[in-house]
């Protein structure tokens, strides 16, 4: 009777790994930001009970930072082996600028009030021009808000236009995934120049995030919930930060 039931166990396990390595896949594949943001690069996902390594190519450093965050926010998942290669590799030491844009334009992208993909980003000296069309003057400037907070951003020149139409493409109602709003507001706080250097532990579950970790004051625990709060698909932010 026990050596049946060893070897019950023997197969059964492997079974359900499988099931659950089978499900992080397709979540992760499935996920928003890898529908969104990630839809243009080249990326395996492959878990071995729970164990994921990453493979292929992304853009640039935030894609491949991205990637790495949302998976690591799957259920089920134990570890991110993260061996995505970068196309175009800018360097913070030799291509500031260049690191400087990716990050500006990755945290236009997070805030649900500002259209992101319709922004155009240049960077000279640290010096950051917002162009293109924004579909109104509040969102306009609020772009101009968001680059200037950006760690690194010297000053802002907002050359943006106002669309005559106020009609902005949004899609409306559409459910974002815990993993991809984990991700969003981790790097959305690692790219701020106040909350940088926090050490701000994000969960989210149904939309509702939850912060941890601590602050040298009032201001700056406040600064993070707002700023997780304005991104993508967060419903609900509950702050456990604690003041050091």
């Amino acid at each position: 009777m026990m050596v049946v039931t060893v070897a019950l166990l023997a197969f059964s396990m492997p079974l359900c790994a499988s099931k659950t390595d089978d499900r992080i896949e397709s979540t992760a594949k499935a996920s928003y930001v890898f529908k969104t943001f990630l839809k243009g690069d080249d990326i395996e996902v492959q878990s071995r009970d729970g164990a994921v390594t990453l493979t292929g190519s992304v853009a640039d450093n935030h894609n491949k930072s991205l990637a790495q965050e949302t998976v690591a926010g799957l259920p089920g998942v134990k570890s991110v082996d993260n061996r995505l290669t970068v196309k175009a590799t800018p360097d913070p030491a030799e291509s500031p600028d260049l690191w400087l844009m990716t990050k500006v334009k990755g945290t236009l992208l997070f805030h649900r009030n500002v259209s992101g993909f319709k922004t155009e980003v240049h960077v000279k000296d640290g010096i950051v021009t917002l162009q293109g069309e924004a579909p109104s003057r509040a969102q306009k400037y609020l772009a101009e808000e968001y680059a200037r907070d950006v760690e690194g951003v010297r000053a802002v020149n907002n050359e943006m236009t106002v669309a005559k139409a106020s009609a902005e493409e949004r899609t409306i109602g559409e459910k974002i995934d815990d993993a991809s709003i984990t991700a969003q507001v981790k790097l959305a706080l690692l790219y701020h120049r106040s909350t940088s250097a926090l050490n701000t532990s994000v969960k989210t579950e149904d939309g509702v995030v939850t912060l941890s970790g601590k602050a040298k004051n009032t201001a700056e625990m406040d600064l993070a919930a707002k700023i997780a709060s304005e991104v993508n698909g967060v419903e609900v932010v509950k702050n456990r930060m604690t003041i050091e």
